[in-house]
């Protein structure tokens, strides 16, 4: 009996082993909304007919080397129409990406942050490491901002870009 549960153990074992990782959600959407030109709404096949990027990058937690594939976040507001380059000036300045996670998870770029005639962010949204898909609590879609020094603002399960524009306020005027 003790032989017959062994090997049903075993079985067991193996075919847990066997089974290919959760793929990801292939229903899964990035929405880019909010104070632009042209809302996005891009399915997983959508980002990968775009322009790639790939970034090799340490994990700060586990000391090893990751490399992530997907789309430059500043190509996803181009295709929004949201203000960059040289038109990136003025009230637009105070603008802002709210990135947010199906966890409720958000963090803010500020649009300069985002352009490449700025810095070099290079924050892309990644949908593969190491080439394989981002699957589990990882992806299916991925923000990873390479520059920052804690990855505090990579955001796993990412499902919108928000942009919001800052409106100036009045100053009061003198009497």
């Amino acid at each position: 009996m003790q032989i017959l549960v062994g090997i049903l153990c075993a079985i067991l074992a193996f075919s847990q082993q066997s089974k290919p990782s959760t793929p990801p959600d292939a229903s899964a959407i990035l929405r880019v909304t909010g104070d632009v030109a042209t809302p996005l709404s891009l399915s997983l096949s959508d980002l990968k007919a775009l322009p790639r990027k790939t970034l090799k990058v340490v994990n700060p937690h586990d000391k090893q080397e990751e490399a992530y594939e997907g789309v430059a976040v500043q190509e996803l507001l181009r295709r929004a129409g949201v203000p960059q380059n040289e038109k990136l000036r003025g009230t637009a300045m105070a603008s802002y990406v709210l990135a947010e996670a199906s966890d409720g998870y958000r963090v803010l770029f500020s649009l300069a942050e985002l352009d490449s005639d700025f810095q070099d962010s290079e924050v892309i949204i990644a949908d593969t490491m190491n080439g394989s898909a981002l699957g589990g609590k990882q992806g299916p879609l991925k923000m990873v901002a390479p520059h920052d020094k804690r990855p505090a603002r990579w955001i796993r399960m990412l499902k919108s870009l928000t942009v919001v524009t800052v409106v100036p306020q009045k100053l009061p005027t003198d009497h």
